[in-house]
């Protein structure tokens, strides 16, 4: 596919996905979900890729969803347009490998649900946050109603959601919704430094405690925790045997 909004660049075992489309703050439109799309297919087809990270061009990570396409659109088409955006970042969870969110701006409504729908974020000091979309008589479209009273419980996610305000990224580390925050010109330094950590453990390793966290979620304690048992014996005689015998003969693992 030819990419028109995303800039993608891979650098060893690192993906780089840039939002570029400064002009309307990296706002998401139907092209957007069909080239993030194309990239997710892309980049899980390349086995040496072990990390994801997405960013934003500009003074924004994402500001939202396009309302010059939203704004005439029935109530079906509406409906269709918030499946779409869904299936998309969700697909971002279903990625073997983890996904980091690196907001260096704005990440405003479906920028926030975006941003969620990786695995964890990363932000500026400059960042802001919020879910805006009760100023305009909406609610969120993308899994944002869904997706932030999980992060950051029910409370701090109805106060964002009702309120429509922005929290700046100092607030976001407080209730969770962000990992670590940064200046802004250390960002991505700081989470490329977080990606290539990632990076040299164990792959399989990482690739399962991804699905295994993410898969207990929708399970009870117990089905997780059976789970859990299963995957972590399938890394003996495997992977987990590389790395046990490196430790106990002082040497760096050989994946």
């Amino acid at each position: 596919m030819e990419y028109k909004i995303l800039k993608i660049e891979i650098n060893e075992d690192i993906a780089l996905v840039t939002i570029s489309r400064p002009e309307a703050m990296n706002a998401l439109n139907t092209r957007f979900f069909n080239e993030m799309d194309a990239a997710i297919a892309e980049i899980s087809e390349k086995k040496n890729v072990k990390v994801m990270i997405i960013t934003g061009e500009g003074k924004a990570f994402v500001a939202g969803a396009d309302i010059s396409e939203m704004v005439d659109m029935t109530p079906e088409q509406g409906s269709a347009f918030s499946k779409v955006g869904q299936n998309t970042f969700s697909s971002l969870g279903k990625m073997e490998i983890p996904v980091i969110a690196a907001i260096n701006g704005f990440a405003l409504g479906g920028g926030l649900e975006l941003a969620m729908g990786c695995d964890f974020r990363i932000a500026s000091s400059k960042a802001k946050f919020g879910q805006p979309e009760v100023n305009l008589g909406m609610i969120p479209g993308y899994a944002g109603t869904q997706r932030l009273p999980r992060l950051v419980g029910l409370a701090d996610a109805l106060l964002l959601l009702m309120s429509g305000d922005m929290i700046n990224a100092a607030d976001a580390l407080r209730i969770g919704l962000v990992q670590k925050v940064t200046e802004p010109e250390e960002l991505m330094d700081e989470v490329m430094k977080i990606a290539k950590t990632i990076a040299s453990k164990g792959p399989k390793a990482v690739k399962k405690v991804k699905y295994v966290a993410r898969k207990g979620l929708l399970s009870d304690f117990e089905e997780g925790c059976n789970l859990e048992a299963e995957y972590f014996g399938s890394q003996f005689k495997n992977e987990g045997e590389v790395g046990m015998k490196a430790f106990l003969e002082k040497r760096k693992p050989n994946w």
